[in-house]
């Protein structure tokens, strides 16, 4: 079952749900509509294969910066992961679908599927693919809606994995190290 706006704020209410900052239009009729945070990370070209057993270091594969004022261009036809800027704590009975605002997928952006798993925390790390020609995406737009299911029960094993608590842009597990906020 999909959640309503006031099955939301009931639980944001009740502390079930957290959203830290929450907006006044975060909630929106069928979910959350969450902000662009400031870091960012461009894939770099590679002609190699990457070996995840055998990882290059993150620097090779990756360019992280810090959004300035003229916010994140994202090249056509690139990856970019980028992070939100609200933090989010689902309790282990609710599960999330993160699906691009449709203004931006008007423009040609796309992000692959994505779920955000029930007992997740943290700011959402997203990978986005650029349009036919390049879109200026500013910190603190309204980007992502994340809409919220609720599960027939709570998972017996909420998430507890290595990106649990991420803030900033978290690269892969292979790079335990290596977050940008």
């Amino acid at each position: 079952m999909l959640l309503s706006d006031r099955d939301i704020l009931a639980l944001i209410r009740l502390g079930e749900l957290v959203v830290e900052p929450l907006f006044d239009d975060t909630v929106r009729e069928n979910g959350l509509d969450l902000r662009l945070g400031r870091g960012y990370c461009l894939l770099r070209p590679r002609r190699g294969v990457v070996d995840p057993e055998e990882p290059p270091g993150p620097l090779e594969l990756y360019d992280c910066r810090e959004a300035g004022a003229g916010g994140i261009v994202v090249p056509p036809g690139r990856r970019v992961l980028l992070h939100t800027l609200e933090y989010i704590r689902l309790p282990p009975y609710l599960a999330g679908l993160v699906n691009l605002r449709s203004t931006w997928a008007r423009l040609g952006i796309y992000i692959p599927a994505t779920v955000v798993d029930a007992g997740f925390e943290g700011q959402l790390t997203i990978e986005v693919v650029g349009s036919e020609f390049p879109v200026r995406l500013r910190p603190g737009q309204r980007f992502l809606h994340l809409v919220l299911a609720r599960l027939a029960t709570p998972a017996a094993n909420p998430y507890s994995g290595a990106y649990k608590g991420q803030r900033g842009v978290r690269l892969p597990k292979i790079f335990e190290t290596h977050t940008t906020r």
